[in-house]
């Protein structure tokens, strides 16, 4: 993203309407921020300190709490990511089953050369993550939204080209 799409709002047209519907489904604004978050990524693809300070203005809370929440949140991005936003579960059980290849391979495959580092493309951003939540199914990968299971190091150049 360039500086100047950070300056500009975020909860305007398609995304306003968006947030007033998540508005409706809670019983105070401040319960809607997780979900609001979430738009404000969704839309930007990370969350800058402006963005933090317009969900805080909307919501009515205080610019800290809101960034105290996206610091505590693995899940908020607060830089920005690659176009495809690949986790790997390298906890214990999965690490027993070729985690750690499997993230050297996705790594070498996309570009993105090491953990947390994002592809020359801008298109991969590879991490580590402690637990997916699918230890009979190692090694688990989320691409974005995507949860795909049973991940070998075999695997990786096709899940690779399915995201190309």
């Amino acid at each position: 993203m360039s500086v100047t799409e950070d300056t500009q709002p975020v909860f305007t047209g398609a995304v306003l309407e968006a947030l007033q519907a998540v508005l409706g489904r809670y019983p105070t604004k401040q319960a809607a921020l997780l979900p609001a978050l979430w738009l404000a990524q969704r839309e930007r693809g990370w969350i800058s300190d402006r963005v933090m300070a317009e969900v805080a203005e909307v919501l009515g809370l205080t610019p800290a709490y809101v960034k105290g929440v996206v610091t505590f949140y693995t899940m908020y991005h607060q830089h920005p990511v690659g176009k495809h936003f690949v986790q790997v579960c390298t906890t214990s059980p999965c690490n027993i089953c070729g985690a750690e290849g499997v993230l050297k391979a996705l790594l070498e495959q996309t570009g993105a050369r090491d953990a947390g580092a994002t592809s020359p493309d801008g298109n991969w951003t590879v991490i580590e993550v402690e637990c997916l939540g699918a230890c009979g199914f190692a090694t688990p990968v989320l691409v974005n939204d995507d949860f795909i299971e049973s991940v070998t190091v075999e695997k990786v150049p096709a899940l690779v080209r399915k995201y190309r």
